[in-house]
């Protein structure tokens, strides 16, 4: 029998703040059980332990958390990669998830060349792109915008069945303050559940849809198309780089689990929403003009603050293909 998630017993579901107990006690709970909520006496949820590999020699880290983020020194990207320095920027990528490069002075098709280094690249289904680039998605708001790119937490496109497997967004312009990027370790996130969890959510599958997308880039003058990418994807996926285990469900595609009742569904979701999004899975990145961030889709989920109207936030993004999750 499978053991009962210990987020499903009585009230675990919801934020203490939302229950209407002045003592922070669940009826018919202890003072000492009580106190449980608010602290514990086993160190920190997580207890990550970071991969302590070689030296890198031709690019320098500066890591950002010891969980989640690292910005690259000692590389333009202007410039064709060394064979070594482009395995260093794999490994980068591996150990840490996302990677971000400051002061990079690209042309468009020195931003698409840097992507094919990482594999083929991948059309998005519903957004903008540079003319005659397809493969050159635009991100942009201003003082007119409806709306900003990435404003909830999402891995990217994970409703296609092929996910992809990064992206490369370089901003040419941002506001003077605002704007940053969060990125979340969805390794940690794992890692995070109790064994309970674990053991309930191995072998599940969950919906993804894009159907969200429907209307999103009308101020654009794009048409919806008559369906967009659905797929069914493990709730936990294996990265096929690093072998390590990941939660891969979030607030922007995933519609329900396979094979359980909605409502189960639906609390399941909500509670693993939220413990995605814990800020000790967390790095906040500052963006700066000609900066670019190179994240990890299989392995990590990021949220735009739109935080910075009237100023504007501009740029591109190119996506790297990736593999169907397993």
């Amino acid at each position: 029998m499978v053991p009962v998630p210990d987020c499903l017993t009585r009230g675990a579901l919801y934020p203490l703040e939302s229950r209407d107990y002045a003592d922070g006690r669940l009826p018919g709970a202890s003072e000492e059980s009580a106190m449980t909520l608010f602290r514990g006496n086993n160190g920190p949820r997580l207890k990550h332990v970071p991969d302590e590999g070689a030296p890198y020699d031709t690019i320098t880290i500066d890591k950002l958390t010891p969980v989640i983020g690292a910005e690259i020194g000692g590389v333009d990207l202007a410039h064709p990669l060394g064979n070594r320095t482009l395995d260093e920027i794999h490994r980068a990528l591996a150990e840490n998830l996302v990677i971000f490069f400051r002061d990079q002075h690209i042309t468009a098709d020195q931003h698409l060349a840097f992507g094919r280094l990482f594999g083929e690249l991948h059309i998005h289904p519903a957004a903008p792109h540079e003319p005659g680039k397809p493969e050159l998605m635009v991100i942009h708001a201003d003082k007119d915008s409806p709306r900003a790119n990435g404003e909830g937490w999402h891995s990217d496109v994970s409703c296609d069945p092929e996910p992809p497997m990064g992206s490369i967004l370089y901003i040419r312009k941002c506001p003077p303050k605002g704007g940053d990027t969060l990125f979340a370790s969805m390794y940690a996130a794992y890692e995070a559940l109790s064994d309970r969890m674990k053991t309930y959510l191995e072998g599940l599958t969950a919906i993804h849809d894009g159907e969200g997308y429907r209307g999103q880039y009308a101020n654009y003058g794009i048409a919806d198309k008559p369906s967009y990418p659905r797929a069914e994807h493990p709730v936990i996926r294996t990265h096929p780089v690093t072998g390590k285990k990941a939660l891969y469900v979030n607030r922007g595609f995933t519609r329900r689990i396979v094979g359980i009742p909605a409502d189960e569904s639906d609390g399941i979701l909500r509670y693993l929403y939220d413990h995605a999004e814990n800020p000790l899975f967390q790095c906040r990145f500052r963006w700066s003009e000609n900066a670019i961030a190179f994240w990890d889709n299989r392995c990590v989920q990021h949220r735009a603050m739109w935080d910075y109207w009237p100023h504007t936030r501009s740029g591109n993004r190119v996506t790297v293909k990736g593999d169907r999750p397993v």
